[in-house]
C-alpha cells in the first residue's frame, strides 16, 4: 500500500479517511482477541473463559513495552518523514527493530521465570490456575512476533498508510477463529489449543509484515543510512519509554482491579472477563483512532504545521463520540445478548457481573475516548510527561477505587464505579493539559 502525506488536505478529511481503514484494524484485532474468550466460553467451560481472560491481564505487561516500541518508532518515523528527511526515516527504522529486538530478548527470560508467580500475585482461583498458566506460557513464547509486527504497525502508520495493517489483520483474525475451532473443538486440545492458535497467527501476521517494511524502506528515495546511532536511539527512548511506563500503569492497575474480582469466585471472574473484553473493544477503538491522531500531530509538526493539529484533534473527537454513542446504546440496550456470545449457558453470577458492568461503564465513553484523544495528540506532540502523568491519574484512581469501595461495600457490583470516576476525573485533567500545550502552539517537547 502507498505511503500517506498527512500534512496536506483538508484536516478533517484527512483525518477521517486516515482512520477509516485504522477503524478496521481495530475491528480485527479485538476480534482476533474475542476469539480465544469466545471459543474458550463455549466449547470448553465457563472455567476455561475465566483463565484465558485472568491470563489476559498479564500479558498486558508484555504487551505495555511492545506498544512502547511501536509508539516510540511511530512518533519518530513519522516526524522525520512529514519533515521529509528520508535518511533519517530509515535510521529510525532500524533503530526501532534493534530495540525492539534487545526489549523482547529481555521480556522472554522474565516471562519464563514469573509466569507462575504473577498469576499467583492475582489470586487466580485454583480450579483456573492449569489452564491460566498453559495459555499465559504460550502467549510469552509468541512475544518475538508481538514486538516485531507491532513495530512494523507503528511504521506503517507513521508513513501514513493504515490499508496495510488492516489487510494483514483481517487475513490473521480470520485464520485465527479457524485455528481456535480446529483446535479446541476438533482436536479437543483445550486452553492449550486456544494458545497455539494465538501463537501460530501472530507469526503469519509478523514474517510479512516485516517483509513488507522492508520493501518501503527499499524505495524511499534516499541513499544509505546508517543502521543505527546513539542519538536516534536516545529520541526513541525519549517517546518509548515514557508510552511502556503508560501501558505499564495500565497492566498495573488492570491487574490490581483483576485480583480484587478473582476474590468473587471463578464465576464472577468469567463474567467480568466477557464485560473486560466488550469493553475492549470499545476503548481499543477510541485508542486506535487515537494512534491516527498522533502520527497526524506528529508528521504536521515536523512539516511545521501546528495550526492544522487543533482541527485534525476536533475532527477526531466527531468521531469518536460518534462511536461512544452507538456504543453506550449496545451496551445498554442489550448487554445480557452480548454476554452470552461468549457464554453458552452462563451463571447465574457470570451474567448478573458481566451485564452490570457494562451498564456502569458504558455511558462514560465519552469522557474515555475525550481524555484518549487528548493523550494522543500530546503524544504527538512528544509531551510525554503530561501523557504518563493523565495515564498514572487515571489508574491510580481506578485501581484505588476499586480497592476501597470493593471494601466499603463488600459486593462485586460497587467495583465498577471505579471506571467513571478514573475517566471522568482523568479527562478533566487531559483537556486542561492539551490547551496549555496548545497556547504553545505544541512546540515545545517534554
Amino acid at each position: 500500500m502507498a505511503n500517506r502525506d498527512l500534512t496536506a488536505g483538508a484536516p478533517g478529511k484527512v483525518i477521517r479517511s486516515y482512520c477509516l481503514p485504522l477503524f478496521g484494524s481495530v475491528f480485527f484485532q479485538q476480534l482476533y482477541n474475542l476469539a480465544d474468550s469466545l471459543v474458550a466460553g463455549r466449547y470448553i467451560g465457563e472455567d476455561a473463559l475465566a483463565a484465558v481472560g485472568n491470563s489476559y491481564e498479564i500479558t498486558l505487561i508484555f504487551l505495555a513495552f511492545a506498544f512502547g516500541c511501536n509508539t516510540g518508532c511511530s512518533v519518530t518515523v513519522s516526524r522525520y518523514f512529514g519533515a521529509k528527511e528520508y535518511g533519517k526515516v530509515k535510521t529510525a527504522v532500524a533503530t526501532s527493530l534493534i530495540a525492539a529486538a534487545i526489549t523482547c530478548g529481555a521480556l522472554l527470560a522474565v516471562g519464563a521465570i514469573f509466569a507462575a508467580p504473577l498469576l499467583r500475585a492475582i489470586q487466580t482461583p485454583a480450579e483456573i490456575f492449569d489452564d491460566s498458566l498453559t495459555y499465559l506460557r504460550l502467549y510469552i513464547c509468541g512475544l518475538v512476533f508481538v514486538f516485531f509486527y507491532n513495530v512494523s504497525n507503528g511504521i506503517f502508520s507513521a508513513l501514513g498508510d493504515s490499508k496495510t495493517p488492516f489487510v494483514f489483520l483481517a487475513i490473521s483474525s480470520a485464520a485465527n477463529i479457524l485455528l481456535d475451532i480446529l483446535f479446541v473443538a476438533k482436536l479437543q486440545m483445550g486452553v492449550a489449543g486456544v494458545g497455539w492458535a494465538t501463537f501460530l497467527c501472530q507469526g503469519a501476521a509478523c514474517v510479512p509484515a516485516l517483509m513488507v517494511v522492508a520493501g518501503k524502506m527499499a524505495k524511499l528515495p534516499a541513499g544509505t543510512a546508517p543502521l543505527f546511532t546513539f542519538s536516534m536511539l536516545r529520541e526513541f527512548i525519549s517517546v518509548a519509554l515514557p508510552s511502556v511506563l503508560q501501558q505499564c500503569f495500565v497492566a498495573a492497575g488492570n491487574i490490581i482491579i483483576q485480583g480484587v474480582v478473582n476474590a468473587y469466585g471463578a464465576a464472577v471472574t468469567a463474567g467480568f472477563s466477557a464485560a473486560v473484553k466488550l469493553n475492549n473493544l470499545a476503548t481499543s477503538c477510541f485508542s486506535t483512532i487515537g494512534s491516527g491522531v498522533t502520527n497526524y500531530t506528529s508528521q504536521n509538526l515536523g512539516a511545521g504545521q501546528p495550526r492544522r493539529v487543533q482541527a485534525g484533534f476536533r475532527a477526531s473527537l466527531q468521531l469518536v463520540w460518534t462511536i461512544s454513542l452507538a456504543v453506550c446504546l449496545l451496551y445498554e440496550l442489550f448487554p445480557a445478548q452480548l454476554m452470552g456470545i461468549f457464554m453458552d449457558t452462563p451463571s447465574a453470577a457470570a451474567l448478573q457481573a458481566g451485564v452490570s458492568f457494562l451498564r456502569v461503564a458504558a455511558p462514560f465513553y465519552f469522557a474515555a475516548s475525550l481524555k484518549i484523544m487528548c493523550d494522543a495528540l500530546l503524544c504527538g506532540a512528544r509531551r510525554m510527561r503530561l501523557v504518563v502523568f493523565s495515564i498514572f491519574l487515571d489508574l491510580g484512581l481506578r485501581a484505588g477505587a476499586a480497592l476501597a469501595l470493593s471494601a466499603l461495600f463488600h459486593t462485586v457490583f460497587s467495583i465498577w464505579f471505579a471506571w467513571p470516576a478514573g475517566w471522568s476525573a482523568a479527562a478533566a485533567v487531559t483537556c486542561f493539559l492539551y490547551a496549555e500545550a496548545a497556547k504553545s502552539g505544541f512546540q515545545r517537547s517534554r
